[in-house]
């Protein structure tokens, strides 16, 4: 089994209403990472990814663009330890 590693992400810009949530949680099924993906208040999406390191930075990456309607303007990355997410979800 290899290391897994956990990413807490904010991306601001025009991010919500765009499918932003949806498309991260294609993608991160896709690339087989577990975690959750949800709006905050102030226009921002936070998200986390958990898994193996290099699927971990392919969806930060991934997060630069997000869905085709998105304006991303920045993507803040803070890497720490797991904690155990299993499976990938919206949060409301």
């Amino acid at each position: 089994m290899t290391d897994r590693v956990r990413a807490h992400v904010f991306v601001s810009g025009r991010v919500q209403g765009v499918f932003y949530r949806a498309s991260t949680r294609d993608a991160a099924r896709e690339t087989g990472v577990d975690g959750w993906v949800r709006n905050l208040d102030d226009g921002r999406v936070e998200a986390v990814f958990e898994g193996a390191e290099g699927d971990v930075r392919d969806m930060v990456a991934w997060c630069e663009t997000g869905s085709e309607a998105a304006a991303v303007e920045d993507v803040d990355a803070e890497y720490g330890e797991p904690e155990g997410e299993d499976g990938f979800e919206i949060r409301r």
